[in-house]
């Protein structure tokens, strides 16, 4: 498990963002925090207990889960869900490995089983809805070699499988309807349509916003 600082400029917020599966930070970098420093955790091959510590001067604390991050943050900040007065779960859910809440088990196995650059090249054009987006998305792609992105794939469900399940921290659950990986009728059915927010987005929806505090606010 890694981590960084996407943003960094000693404001007296701070956002703890958990990205998804195969990531790193450069596709997140054109996004600006002009209100919150960001500190990014991502790599989930070896998950172990988060070090808050770099954030214990700010006079508050955000937190933001995408896709599998969902299921990670939930999992290790279950006993320390306090700490953040807001939580927000984006286009993922608290079980990322189920045929009706999440990604289906087969479909997940034939992606670890096959994985290679033609697995990775459709896994990134179902991120998007927009060629163009998907576009951009290519120019800032994580820089990770490829036995790593199938040794953390297979990591993740090897976690998810050995685990109990994982307690709902979320204060905030934000469905993408337009999803092509998690899709937006597994994320109501695994959150229930009573507390989501739905918005037409796609998987990575980051392509929408300019600062890390639009998304906040949606």
């Amino acid at each position: 498990m890694q981590t960084a600082w996407l943003q960094r400029a000693n404001h007296p917020h701070c956002l703890l963002f958990f990205s998804g599966w195969g990531m790193d930070p450069e596709p997140f970098r054109f996004l600006l925090a002009r209100s919150c420093d960001v500190f990014l955790v991502h790599d989930y091959r070896q998950l172990q207990p988060l070090d808050l510590e770099p954030l214990a001067g700010y006079r508050q604390c955000h937190l933001l889960a995408w896709s599998m991050g969902v299921w990670v943050a939930a999992h290790l900040l279950g006993d320390r869900a306090g700490a953040f007065v807001s939580r927000t779960a984006l286009a993922g859910t608290l079980s990322p490995i189920d045929a009706g809440r999440g990604l289906p088990p087969d479909s997940y196995a034939t992606m670890v089983d096959t994985f290679g650059p033609e697995v990775l090249a459709t896994f990134y054009a179902n991120m998007f809805d927009d060629p163009t987006q998907l576009d951009r998305f290519l120019v800032s792609r994580p820089r990770r070699p490829m036995d790593e992105l199938r040794e953390e794939m297979a990591a993740f469900r090897a976690a998810v499988l050995a685990t109990a399940p994982v307690r709902d921290i979320y204060t905030k659950k934000i469905v993408t309807s337009r999803d092509r990986i998690f899709t937006g009728r597994n994320q109501l059915r695994a959150w229930g349509r009573d507390t989501a927010t739905v918005h037409a987005w796609p998987h990575f929806p980051f392509f929408q916003f300019v600062d890390w505090q639009e998304l906040l606010s949606a």
